[in-house]
């Protein structure tokens, strides 16, 4: 309406202009006045638009999938009209590096290409939902209480502000993506069943392109590529930039990813997902830079825990790393270039990375002997596609791939419950939004606790069904049906598991350190029920104790044999009790 008014009263100022004017020229003075006009309804459409395209982005989780990405697309192609197309789209060389995995007819139709399609969508839902999670995690309370005293000297001694404050924010994003990607090992259990034909050598439930770096944050739990992926698209969010550096196999023409590295003004610092912690700076104090990891041979080899665990790379192995850039190819291509000068305030988010400008800076940097696309996201999508396609010929294979996390993405009421509160909890949406009245994701992760005796009830009682909004379809047999309401029933208790470990998460996140204890310990680690989360919720927990200045409690947690990440773990114990000293 406002912006009616305003075009009505510019009309009005023209037509009233050119009458006073009378019969002298009022050629210019008219024009101006139409382009203004034409640029306000221009900027109007502009916002309309793009606020559309964002407010999808932003419900995403609720609405049809295809029907949001159709109107996605639509508004994105509609603002797009208005500025025209990209002139002269150029494309990086650095796709040469994964011309195996993205032939010219790809990098003509995902990169070049100046329309927005719905292929768009999945693009943009990341950026959109890694960087909510930035924003809110950047904060004083994910600050590692092992990096405070050494930050407090860092501000004193740097001349470089912005430095330090990039250096806190990517120690925060490493922080959380640590706390709340549960650890898995490269090599995980494969189901007993036919494996199907895969691409590219992959293998089914292969380390790091098992899952793409949007489902292990949906998820919460992956290995070490696949919290790299994490880790680093956190960074980009925050316009910092992040790379996993990666290793020449001495075989052969392999990379052995290693790390990822942050460049921070003109130094590289380290962060191992795999330890789950940064790497020390000599003397185990602060963050290691990659320069001091390639002079210093205390810095690699202190990571060796003695009787337990061996670091596998040392100062010698680290003289020369390639750089590998987490970029898919719609964020190198010249429209989501376009899009990001559109997104300012309130949504902003990086939809673009200028490769070739990054490769630039990093190629400056002693012991970069080379900078390349990660072919990894985009195995992760040959993977995904290869399993899809087995899964509609397979039954038995069907039933494996849909049923691990049903919970999350089954099509009934309490997978959608509990996907909504993963979104509101990705949003740092916790409680209950007083403006239009919605849950938070701790209300609604509460509501998948239904105590056992629910559960166990659901196969006699038919008017608790309807109540879960389970129905018989006409000539399902009776054993059919009961098999299915088993199957409910698995899904509720591994929801109730799932929901119960989040909720710890944010209390840890909320400050309620207390009672994240209490939820940890008692809710998770001593449930009837053995959950997956156990070894992270035992790494959370440990966490909660230092919080709460229980640092022998939390030590003692650190060294249990066996976790996934005991290795770093047991490094963090030290840290913590020399801090302690």
């Amino acid at each position: 309406m406002a912006a009616f008014f305003r075009s009505v009263v510019s009309i009005a100022a023209a037509i009233s202009l050119a009458w006073c004017l009378g019969c002298t020229d009022d050629t210019d003075a008219v024009r101006r006045i139409r382009s203004q006009r034409q640029q306000q309804m221009q900027a109007t459409e502009e916002h309309d638009h793009l606020g559309e395209m964002f407010n999808l982005l932003g419900n995403l989780v609720e609405l049809n999938s295809d029907e949001a990405r159709r109107q996605i697309a639509y508004h994105l192609n509609r603002w797009s009209d208005d500025r025209g197309p990209v002139k002269n789209p150029t494309v990086t060389p650095l796709v040469g590096s994964v011309s195996e995995l993205l032939p010219p007819e790809a990098v003509q139709d995902r990169i070049i290409r100046s329309t927005f399609t719905r292929d768009d969508v999945d693009h943009l839902r990341d950026c959109y939902l890694y960087s909510r999670v930035a924003e809110w995690v950047d904060s004083d309370a994910s600050d590692d209480p092992v990096l405070a005293e050494w930050f407090s000297e860092f501000e004193k001694k740097s001349k470089d502000e912005n430095a330090v404050v990039q250096l806190r924010t990517a120690s925060r994003l490493f922080d959380w993506t640590t706390r709340n990607i549960a650890f898995e090992p490269e090599k995980v259990a494969v189901p007993p069943i036919p494996p199907p034909s895969l691409p590219f050598g992959m293998q089914l439930q292969g380390a790091g392109y098992r899952q793409s770096d949007y489902e292990t944050l949906w998820r919460g739990t992956g290995d070490a590529l696949q919290r790299m992926g994490v880790f680093t698209q956190l960074c980009r969010q925050a316009e910092i930039p992040a790379i996993v550096l990666a290793i020449p196999s001495k075989e052969g023409s392999d990379l052995n990813p290693w790390c990822v590295g942050v460049l921070i003004a003109d130094q590289i610092y380290l962060f191992d997902p795999t330890l789950g912690i940064f790497i020390p700076g000599p003397n185990r104090t602060g963050i290691a830079t990659l320069a001091q990891a390639r002079s210093d041979e205390s810095v690699l080899r202190r990571l060796n825990v003695p009787g337990f665990f061996e670091y596998p790379v040392g100062k010698d192995d680290v003289q020369q790393c390639i750089a590998l850039l987490n970029l898919i190819p719609e964020a190198i291509s010249p429209r989501m270039s376009q899009l990001q000068s559109g997104l300012a305030g309130d949504r902003r988010m990086v939809t673009y990375t200028d490769a070739d400008a990054l490769a630039k800076r990093l190629d400056a940097i002693p012991g970069i002997a080379g900078v390349r696309l990660w072919d990894v996201p985009l195995l992760a999508e040959y993977y995904h596609q290869g399993l899809e396609t087995a899964a509609q010929r397979d039954p038995l294979f069907n039933f494996w791939y849909f049923s691990r996390w049903a919970i999350l993405e089954a099509q009934i009421n309490m997978s959608r419950q509990l996907a909504l509160g993963r979104w509101r909890h990705l949003h740092g949406d916790f409680d209950k939004n007083v403006e239009d009245d919605s849950s938070g994701a701790r209300v609604l992760y509460l509501g998948q606790r239904a105590p056992e005796f629910e559960i166990e009830d659901l196969r006699i009682d038919v008017e608790l069904q309807k109540a879960y909004g389970i129905r018989r379809e006409l000539g399902t047999a009776s054993e059919v049906y009961d098999r299915q309401v088993q199957q409910i029933q698995s899904m509720m208790r591994q929801g109730k598991i799932t929901a119960t470990y989040w909720i710890s998460l944010i209390q840890y996140d909320d400050r309620r350190y207390k009672t994240a204890e209490t939820w940890f310990s008692k809710r998770v680690l001593d449930g009837v029920a053995e959950s997956q989360w156990e070894p992270a919720a035992r790494y959370n927990l440990a966490r909660t104790e230092e919080r709460l200045g229980n640092i022998d409690r939390a030590v003692e947690l650190y060294k249990t044999d066996g976790d996934p990440q005991e290795h770093g773990n047991r490094i963090r114990a030290r840290l913590i009790s020399k801090s302690a000293d």
